[in-house]
């Protein structure tokens, strides 16, 4: 009888017929003992050990076609009434691991013929996780035609599915239902719809949920930290850690939030904070975390301090590839190329398989350092070797490496015959590489790839820029000029952050904003001074308007790096390290400016882990080297860089001067 109910139920599903031998020990009290043949299909009694029997068959059943032979007992007594009971075996199949299945779960829904809350949302947030969000927000809206009420478990759940495809009308439409229902006091459903703005980059609306919030807990904070990152307000993301720890809000940081402060502290160049976060981890007995060892190691490398992140690499109980790859690109953003591949092959000695990431920083410490043949060997390795089909990233490294070492037509192949499709960025490096050598022909077929992508930013048209005006072609700078007034292209103003006592202070070209701008100037006129004695000459292919040489000396004096360095200058005693961020590509004219700023400017030092430098020029590095062989990581100065002339920047180029 049990098996004739089942077949035609099981055609209904879509599962098709299965043979229930093999089943028998399964327990037992599922297939007898149960009064099966004596209750009617129909009951609408239901035993209570038979309920229980059923409860308890569900929590120990570990493959599909027990789970298919509980439904068969379900239908065959009507339990799929009893609503404890439907809703359990829906959650089952909506919700656990290796038995989800959405299909499933979805046609056992369509079978309830009263669906509880409960049942909407154990479906509503099956969806969510799903790849089929959409389906989520259909039962929402059913389940209010129904005259079914949700509550805040339901509304949460339906903002996850907009989340989850970023649909911000569908995620407004259910915060308008929040407020006619009465959940605005909920403190989980807030945070949800706060991270659907962030995530849809409506920062303000995000900030003003946050502010309306009556209670704030750690989750909270954390999702307003990583909207602020998410936004562009880096800054307003590192001060969230005092105000959430005041008197006012006494919430603790726990360590997702110092992994997003590490981010942020990687994002700004803020070392100071950073250190700090450090010193909370620690306290906090965070410190055994693998995942927030490997972010402070990337935080380190980034501000230019990799013998911290050595320091923190060096004690990890355990190392992952992760953690591998993230000191090698450590090693790799500061220009130690040879050591990034020792310690590439100190890990493969170790039995550690590299994965993709492992060969981004490989590759990236080959481009960063010139060593040409060894990225090629290493980009051929990849496939034969361990097996990995070179991505995206692999590609722009191998593009910026080729680049940097002049080869521009062997660049411009290499992309024509990838296996994936190009993407804006890489065309992007190509350009940047145009640009300091000085290929017209080439920059122009580069952007007019990317034209095509429809991918082309302001950034690029001021690199054509650069290449037209650094050959003298001033008719076609100002046909350049015209075409972005035309299609109204606006660039994104140069911004130069550096962090002093834990504060970060901002500028961008001639900026007369900051409170000390007249000393600032002063001390910059001052260092201009003593350069042109020592040798400095303004480079005029870095002002791109056809002007005199007197007139663009005074444009390029006061770009935002040269302001940033002054106030250092200004405002720190001797012996402070001083750390500049930038947003965009140095022009040669400030690379220029700092060379000789570092080597003669009252003993100043410039420490550069991402600059490109000119052969035979010394940068003194208070940084350390990776030894594997002896475990150690010795200081080291004096240190002759390759011959590298590009300074093509990535979006947080970092500079770091120390001063004598």
């Amino acid at each position: 009888m049990v098996r004739a109910v089942w077949f035609s139920h099981s055609q209904r599903l879509g599962f098709g017929a299965f043979s229930l031998q093999g089943l028998s020990r399964f327990n037992a009290t599922i297939s007898i003992h149960i009064h099966l043949n004596n209750s009617p299909t129909s009951a609408p009694l239901f035993p209570q050990t038979h309920k229980e029997m059923v409860i308890s068959a569900l929590k120990s059943v570990s493959h599909k076609t027990q789970l298919l032979q509980i439904h068969a007992q379900i239908l065959r007594t009507a339990l799929i009434e009893h609503s404890y009971v439907s809703l359990q075996f829906l959650s089952r199949v909506a919700l656990s691991g290796p038995l989800q299945d959405p299909t499933y779960s979805q046609r056992f829904f369509e079978q309830i013929d009263h669906p509880s809350v409960s049942h909407y949302n154990t479906m509503i947030r099956a969806f969510s996780m799903s790849h089929k969000p959409q389906k989520g927000l259909f039962l929402y809206r059913d389940m209010r035609i129904r005259g079914i009420s949700p509550d805040p478990l339901s509304s949460t759940s339906a903002i996850k599915c907009c989340i989850k495809f970023l649909y911000l009308l569908g995620g407004v439409q259910v915060h308008c239902n929040v407020f006619k229902d009465g959940h605005q006091l909920d403190t989980l459903l807030l945070t949800a719809i706060m991270d659907l703005y962030s995530q849809c980059r409506k920062g303000d609306d995000a900030c003003k949920v946050f502010d309306e919030m009556p209670r704030r807990d750690t989750v909270a904070w954390n999702v307003m930290i990583s909207c602020c990152i998410r936004n562009k307000r880096t800054r307003d993301a590192l001060s969230l850690f005092d105000v959430m720890q005041s008197e006012s809000s006494r919430c603790e940081p726990d360590d997702v939030t110092c992994l997003l402060l590490l981010q942020a502290c990687a994002h700004l160049n803020a070392l100071e904070f950073g250190e700090r976060i450090h010193g909370y981890i620690v306290d906090s007995g965070f410190g055994g975390a693998q995942n927030l060892s490997n972010s402070l190691i990337s935080m380190y490398s980034r501000c230019g301090s990799l013998d911290k992140a050595y320091e923190v690499f060096r004690g990890m109980r355990s190392r992952s590839v992760v953690s591998w790859s993230a000191m090698i690109s450590g090693l790799a953003s500061n220009r130690h190329g040879r050591e990034a591949i020792e310690a590439f092959e100190e890990m493969l000695r170790i039995g550690i398989t590299p994965d993709d990431q492992t060969f981004t920083g490989i590759l990236s410490a080959c481009s960063y350092s010139g060593l040409v043949n060894e990225g090629m060997s290493f980009f051929e390795r990849m496939g034969i070797e361990f097996g990995i089909t070179p991505n995206i990233h692999h590609y722009g490294c191998m593009v910026d490496l080729l680049g940097r070492a002049g080869l521009l037509d062997k660049a411009y192949q290499l992309i024509t015959s990838m296996v994936v499709e190009p993407d804006s960025t890489i065309w992007r490096t190509l350009l940047g590489a145009c640009r300091i050598h000085r290929d017209v022909a080439l920059g122009e077929r580069v952007l007019g790839h990317l034209i095509e992508l429809k991918a082309q930013e302001a950034g690029d048209y001021v690199l054509l820029l650069n290449i037209y005006s650094s050959a003298d072609h001033w008719e076609k700078v100002a046909e350049v000029r015209k075409l972005m007034k035309d299609k109204a292209i606006q660039t994104t103003p140069g911004c130069s952050t550096i962090e002093l006592k834990g504060v970060v202070h901002e500028f961008v070209v001639d900026d007369v904003s900051h409170p000390r701008k007249r000393e600032i100037y002063e001390i910059l006129d001052e260092i201009n001074k003593q350069l042109k004695i020592a040798g400095y000459m303004v480079e005029p292919s870095s002002e791109l308007h056809k002007i005199d040489d007197k007139e663009k000396g005074y444009a390029l004096s006061h770009h935002s790096e040269k302001l940033a360095i002054a106030f250092g200058v200004l405002a720190t005693p001797p012996g402070t390290k001083l750390r500049v961020a930038n947003n965009q590509r140095i022009c040669v004219d400030c690379h220029n400016f700092l060379k000789l700023f570092s080597e003669g400017y009252h003993g100043l030092v410039i420490e550069v882990p991402d600059l490109a430098l000119r052969v035979g020029e010394i940068a003194v590095k208070s940084y350390c080297i990776w030894h594997p062989a002896k475990k150690v990581c010795p200081p080291v100065s004096n240190v002759i860089m390759p011959n590298d002339l590009l300074c093509i920047w990535s979006q947080e180029q970092l500079l770091s001067t120390t001063k004598i």
